[in-house]
């Protein structure tokens, strides 16, 4: 008795697709053909048809089906080996699960980071696309800290209002926000070590770090904002004269304008 390629499939529990396709990847060898064109298969297409169906089915990949064939190495090896990589994948697919989880349970972004996520609320956008770019130009040091600092220090005032200011904000409200955002910005740096010296934890080296930060901070704030922020990091680290030349360069602006 010999079957048509539907009647194979059939008997198999697969498709007529499927059935071509392993023609095509040298897993099934072509059967011989009646003169008007039909294929006819025999018993050990079924049995091979099925050998495939049944590998494919515990997952391994067809190219590893053919290599199964090849190989000299007992099949109890290399079932054991895909057992070991299925294994991985479990695992890899359960840490995705649960990563799911908690960005479900805190409505946050699927782009941040899995230990950001629980933080999500606590970031204005800018700020969740900077930790994002942090996590791939700081080490995981610097990272673990930026998270706790995250995680301990509440909002303040002044980064509320900051994040709401407009581009066109007046000099005198920039010039007081500078001034309240010092404070926080100098606790912080006391204590998280890592902000005093960020090029240190740097994965590609200090200029790498501060082009790539220095590139974010640019285009994801206004220039009211990096005004604000420029204002705040010359009087938390105390650089009161590089200050003054910034009012004296500001005023002269106005004046010219």
């Amino acid at each position: 008795m010999a079957w048509s390629t539907r009647q194979l499939a059939d008997l198999a529990g697969t498709t007529v697709k499927a059935v071509r396709h392993y023609h095509k990847v040298g897993l099934l060898e072509e059967p011989e053909r009646l003169s008007n064109g039909y294929k006819q298969y025999q018993v050990s297409h079924l049995i091979r048809l099925l050998q495939i169906v049944r590998l494919a089915g515990l997952g391994v990949p067809l190219a590893k089906i053919t290599t199964l064939d090849q190989s000299e190495e007992r099949p109890d090896d290399a079932i054991a080996v895909l057992d070991a990589e299925l294994a991985d994948t479990i695992d890899r697919l359960q840490r995705v699960r649960e990563e799911l989880a908690v960005i479900l349970q805190h409505r946050s972004s699927a782009s941040l980071p899995p230990r950001f996520a629980p933080l999500a609320e606590r970031l204005t956008e800018p700020d969740q696309s900077l930790v994002m770019i942090y996590s791939r130009v700081f080490d995981d040091h610097a990272i673990g800290e930026l998270e706790q600092m995250i995680r301990d220090t509440p909002v303040s005032a002044a980064e509320t209002a900051l994040a709401a200011l407009p581009a066109d904000a007046d000099r005198a409200l920039r010039r007081r926000l500078g001034e309240e955002l010092a404070p926080d910005l100098i606790e912080a740096h006391e204590a998280y070590p890592w902000l005093r010296d960020p090029g240190a934890y740097a994965r590609r080296g200090a200029a790498h770090a501060e082009a790539t930060i220095g590139q974010a901070v640019g285009q994801l704030y206004n220039v009211a904002q990096l005004e604000v922020l420029h204002r705040a990091n010359l009087i938390a680290t105390g650089r009161l004269e590089q200050l003054e030349d910034l009012e004296r360069a500001l005023a002269g602006k106005n004046d010219k304008g």
